[in-house]
C-alpha cells in the first residue's frame, strides 16, 4: 500500500497513518501539484482500513496556505483559479467526510490556506508555536479553500471578518477560546496528536465514520431533516455488533468508567 508521494510522507504506526506535509523549503505552501496529492491521499486512505490518520509536517510551520509565488507567476485567469478552488474544495471534503478521524498537529504559520486545511481536520492539536491567521485581505485576495464554510463554522462570521480584513493574528489559549483548535499543549503537539489518533483509532470503526462524516452531513441539513438522519444512523451504530460487546461490558461493570481528566 504506496500512499506517499513527493509533497506527502506516510508513514504507518499500527491502524494509525502519519501523513507529514513535505515542502518545508516553502513552509508546506499549498502549489497545484500538492493539492492533487491531499485529493488522492483522502480518497484512498478510507479504502485502506486504516482506523486514524495524524496529520503534521515537517519543518518549523504546519502550512503557509496557497502558494502565492505559483498564482503570480501563472497569472490564471478567473476560470482557472475556480478549477484551482475546486480541487481544494474537493480534497478537504474528502479530508472531513471520509469516514476517518484525522487529527491536525499543528506548529508554526497554520495561516490563509492552511488554516483551511486545518479546519477540514476533525480534531487540531497546537503547540506553543501555532499561530492562525487570515491574511487574505492584506494580499488582495479572497479565501477559496472553503473557509467562508469551515472556517466561519469554528469562530464564527464576525471573528473571520475580522482576522480578513485586519490581519488579526491568533494564537495560544486565546485559539483554544475561540475555536480554531482543541488542544494546547507545551511540548509536541504531534506526540499528542498521535495519542489522540490512537484513542480514536481503537472505537469501531462505524461509530467514528458517523462521529464525523455522519455529523458533517448533519450540520449542513434543516433540523427536521437533521433529526431523522440522526435518528437514523443511530439505529445503524448503536445495534452494531461491536456496541452489544461493549454495553455488555458496561453492563457487567468490566467497562471503563468516564472520569474527569481523561
Amino acid at each position: 500500500m504506496e500512499l506517499s508521494s513527493s509533497y506527502i510522507r506516510v508513514e504507518l504506526d499500527g491502524d494509525v497513518a502519519i501523513a507529514t506535509l513535505a515542502r518545508p523549503e516553502k513552509r508546506n505552501a499549498l502549489n497545484e501539484d500538492f493539492v492533487r496529492q491531499l485529493q488522492d491521499l483522502f480518497g484512498e486512505i478510507p479504502r485502506t482500513g486504516l482506523k486514524a490518520l495524524v496529520l503534521a509536517a515537517d519543518g518549523d510551520h504546519f502550512c503557509a496556505g496557497l502558494d502565492l509565488v505559483e498564482h503570480w507567476e501563472k497569472d490564471r485567469s478567473a476560470a482557472e483559479f475556480t478549477r484551482i478552488c475546486q480541487g481544494w474544495h474537493d480534497a478537504f471534503t474528502k479530508m472531513e467526510y471520509g469516514g476517518v478521524p484525522v487529527i491536525a498537529a499543528l506548529k508554526g504559520a497554520t495561516v490563509g490556506g492552511g488554516l483551511e486545511l486545518a479546519s477540514a481536520a476533525h480534531v487540531r492539536v497546537a503547540d506553543q508555536t501555532t499561530y492562525f491567521a487570515l491574511p487574505e485581505g492584506q494580499r488582495g485576495i479572497f479565501t477559496g479553500g472553503g473557509a467562508t464554510v469551515r472556517v466561519s463554522g469554528l469562530v464564527g462570521r464576525a471573528r473571520m471578518v475580522d482576522m480578513m480584513l485586519t490581519g488579526r493574528v491568533y494564537h495560544g489559549q486565546e485559539a483554544v477560546d475561540v475555536g480554531l483548535c482543541q488542544y494546547l499543549v507545551e511540548g509536541s503537539s504531534l506526540d499528542k496528536a498521535l495519542e489522540l489518533a490512537q484513542k480514536a483509532a481503537s472505537n469501531p470503526p462505524l461509530s467514528n465514520q458517523a462521529i464525523t462524516a455522519g455529523l458533517a452531513h448533519i450540520q449542513s441539513m434543516p433540523a427536521l431533516e437533521a433529526y431523522y438522519a440522526e435518528a437514523f444512523i443511530a439505529g445503524v451504530v448503536n445495534t452494531q455488533e461491536e456496541s452489544r460487546e461493549r454495553l455488555r461490558a458496561f453492563a457487567e461493570k468490566t467497562a471503563h468508567k468516564v472520569k474527569p481528566g481523561q
